[in-house]
């Protein structure tokens, strides 16, 4: 790639074979994930980034089965926590248990399934405001505090988040502070008539596909640390600002813009899908395809806009196609 990116070491030859890498591991995800190429693409993208994604589709496409093969692929320890309603904090955090040894008694800490590489957290939005706040010290400080006790996190940590659009019941949707943390907002369709075939095809016989290890942990973040290094002009650099300031602007479609943290989430993004790509540069079209996820869950429509069947999706069309 190009002289700008400065590695030595272990980096310097994950940096020469990153190429052999990114091909070795969506083949390997390929034997168990049919389709849905654009999807576990951003999925790496906000691991790369050493961000968090949030996953919307309707129940039954795979979106557990997806995240669980990625972290297999990567060679990660994967927890799977369940969002209801009675979920408390200390079932995600974990808690102070009394255990006696030698005729004394003490109190020992029992981690909870938050600390695991990556976590998938189903239907996020099925949790109480208060078991949201606890994944909310997680994704941002990549910590937990359990009574008096600040306990670290493992590297590389990572959080998938799924909602079910089409169920609302029961549910407390995110508050935009956290919506603001993820990276990414994924949205995942329904497969193709072929793609549904060899779905059936592969997962009707009596073995069901298995997946190997395709890089290692150490590997990852080699990744995670080159993909910060990706150049990025300045014209650029310009024209993000100028998508996100263009989401404070429109104030007919509009209510609230993208923050700030959008405008770092959609550069560190761009630079992800160049490495993946193979590239030693972001181009302009890395920026206006990750406009899409980076900044449809930090827009916040009008009523008016809402109530004319305008998505977010349609916004951000339009301003890319004004930002010069």
């Amino acid at each position: 790639m190009s002289e700008n990116i400065t590695v030595s070491g272990q980096a310097a030859t994950t940096y020469q074979n990153a190429g052999r890498i990114f091909k070795s591991f969506f083949e390997e995800i390929g034997n168990v994930i049919v389709g849905q190429n654009r999807v576990v693409e951003q999925i790496v993208i906000a691991i790369l980034c050493e961000g968090h994604a949030l996953v919307e589709s309707n129940p039954g496409l795979g979106k557990t089965l997806m995240i669980s093969t990625v972290s297999k692929a990567m060679n990660l320890k994967f927890s799977r926590i369940q969002c209801t309603p009675d979920l408390m904090p200390s079932d995600i955090t974990g808690t102070n248990v009394i255990e006696e040894t030698d005729h004394k008694k003490e109190f020992r800490f029992q981690p909870g399934p938050i600390f695991s590489n990556v976590v998938l957290a189903d239907e996020i939005n099925r949790a109480s405001p208060k078991t949201q706040s606890a994944l909310l010290e997680a994704m941002q400080e990549k910590q937990v505090t359990v009574g008096n006790d600040t306990f670290l996190l493992d590297s590389p940590f990572f959080i998938l988040a799924t909602q079910n659009p089409i169920e609302m019941e029961g549910t407390y949707p995110l508050p935009e502070a956290q919506l603001d943390r993820f990276l990414l907002k994924i949205l995942v369709d329904y497969p193709s008539y072929e793609e549904e075939m060899e779905i059936i095809n592969r997962y009707t016989k009596s073995e069901v596909p298995k997946i190997s290890r395709a890089l290692d942990k150490t590997t990852l973040l080699d990744l995670q640390k080159l993909t910060r290094q990706v150049p990025i002009s300045e014209e650029l650099k310009q024209r993000v600002l100028n998508i996100v300031g263009m989401t404070r602007k429109d104030k007919e479609r509009i209510e609230y813009g993208a923050s700030p943290r959008a405008s770092i989430g959609l550069i560190l993004a761009a630079k992800a899908r160049a490495l993946i790509e193979g590239r030693n540069f972001v181009s302009k079209e890395d920026i206006d395809y990750m406009a899409y996820p980076v900044l449809r869950h930090r827009l916040i429509l009008t009523f008016e806009a809402e109530r004319s069947g305008i998505t977010p999706d349609q916004v951000i069309e339009d301003i890319i196609k004004k930002v010069k």
